[in-house]
């Protein structure tokens, strides 16, 4: 069973920073690629940043400059650094992995930026 577990949300002032973890039950680089994505109330849920397990980085133009994603393949662990927050950037955010026979989420963690 594939799992994948989220955690680091809080609540944070804006220009704050956090960072979110996602810890994976197998290697990462067994998963074509992994993904964070938020969901703001109301809103469709949004691809943030996503890695291939080449390395290839995308984030979305609204977090460009501002997160960071990395991994540390011996914790088997993926990481989003969030630096400047703002209050946009209040939502759920889920990890998200894929490999050949599924497609794997967290349960989400959340992330209040506000004064």
């Amino acid at each position: 069973q594939v799992q994948v577990v989220e955690s680091g949300g809080g609540l944070v002032q804006p220009g704050g920073s956090l960072r979110l973890s996602c810890a994976a039950s197998l290697s990462i680089f067994r998963f074509y690629g992994m993904a964070w994505y938020r969901q703001a109330p109301g809103k469709q849920r949004e691809l943030v940043a996503h890695i291939t397990s080449g390395g290839t980085t995308n984030y979305a133009p609204s977090v460009k400059g501002r997160f960071t994603m990395s991994r540390d393949s011996a914790k088997n662990t993926l990481y989003l650094q969030m630096n400047s927050l703002k209050p946009e950037d209040t939502a759920v955010y889920y990890c998200n992995a894929n490999r050949s026979g599924g497609i794997y989420w967290g349960q989400g963690t959340q992330v209040t930026v506000s004064s």
